[in-house]
């Protein structure tokens, strides 16, 4: 009997053990894990309050922009009116700014993502003179604020004749020296050497393996290239607000300013509407684009993931 007891004990005690040193391992793993949740949740939250209140700010008039809660419903939704009053105003002009910057947007995103791509596959897989000179100036030029080179490059155009054109904000938008950099490194990861050699001792000659070989490999990162150069070039500012004087080439953002400039001006008496809640409606309106952007462009990160995943 004296023995079975122990043994029994014995088993207890290595039950209670075990028990409780799960207990101490879930408590260690729940610890990051509960800061990590709050983490997100709370960065959630700062990047959806922005937003929220721009689409009730786009359902206000301009009295209750200005007299009701930011983030509370005006006297009257007048969100229809808003959009509207947007669309119509000048003779549509804000669809024409809406076009534009689609058009530089699209335009400027299927140049920096095909020469990045380029660039980027060059530099990770060919050996050449100098190719430490040119990596040390792309990642130098990452370095250097888009803003220092505006007046340069505004010298640069008006010398050619390229001021007031829609080249102006084309052209500088498909070099992107971060992209390049992107490529290059993804490039170095997604591709295997061994790869290109056995496709060259088939017989395919180079620019057959980047687009049948290379290329499919590296969806993934040309998604990646493609959403930010067109989240950049669709936001832009400061470039077209230097480059462009005609009001019919205007991207949306540069539009939406001025209106937002009269609508804080004494001339805003002048005009049967108000300006701040259609510069809203129309703020809401032109993330329409950025949004299918990126739902369109996110499978394939997910195929990108899913291809790491298999090949691990």
């Amino acid at each position: 009997m004296t023995p079975r007891m122990a043994d029994g004990a014995s088993d207890a005690t290595l039950a209670e053990d075990h028990g409780s040193s799960r207990a101490v391992t879930w408590r260690r793993h729940q610890g990051p894990r509960a800061l990590a949740t709050a983490i997100v949740w709370i960065s959630v939250i700062y990047f959806s309050i922005p937003l929220l209140w721009l689409l009730l700010a786009a359902t206000k008039t301009n009295q209750d922009l200005f007299s009701t809660f930011g983030l509370g419903f005006g006297t009257s939704n007048e969100l229809v009116r808003n959009i509207v009053n947007t669309l119509t105003f000048s003779g549509g002009i804000y669809i024409r700014w809406l076009a534009n910057s689609f058009g530089y947007a699209a335009a400027g995103t299927l140049g920096a993502t095909a020469l990045a791509t380029l660039a980027g596959y060059g530099l990770a897989k060919y050996q050449f003179p100098g190719k430490g000179v040119v990596n040390t100036v792309v990642i130098g030029a990452i370095m250097v604020p888009t803003t220092a080179l505006a007046i340069p490059t505004y010298v640069l155009f008006a010398k050619v004749g390229l001021v007031n054109t829609p080249l102006a904000v084309i052209l500088p938008s498909m070099v992107s020296p971060f992209a390049v950099f992107l490529m290059r490194e993804y490039t170095r990861a997604a591709i295997d050497q061994a790869l290109v050699e056995v496709a060259r001792m088939d017989g395919a000659g180079e620019f057959r393996i980047f687009l049948q070989v290379s290329l499919p490999l590296l969806a993934p990162g040309v998604a990646t290239v493609a959403l930010f150069s067109f989240v950049a070039t669709f936001n832009n500012y400061f470039l077209p607000l230097l480059m462009l004087n005609n009001n019919d080439l205007l991207p949306v953002t540069v539009g939406l300013a001025r209106w937002f400039a009269l609508g804080g001006s004494n001339a805003v008496g002048a005009f049967s509407v108000s300006f701040f809640p259609m510069v809203m409606a129309g703020s809401v309106i032109s993330t329409v684009p950025l949004v299918l952007a990126f739902l369109y462009l996110q499978r394939y990160w997910q195929s990108g993931l899913a291809t790491g995943a298999v090949k691990a």
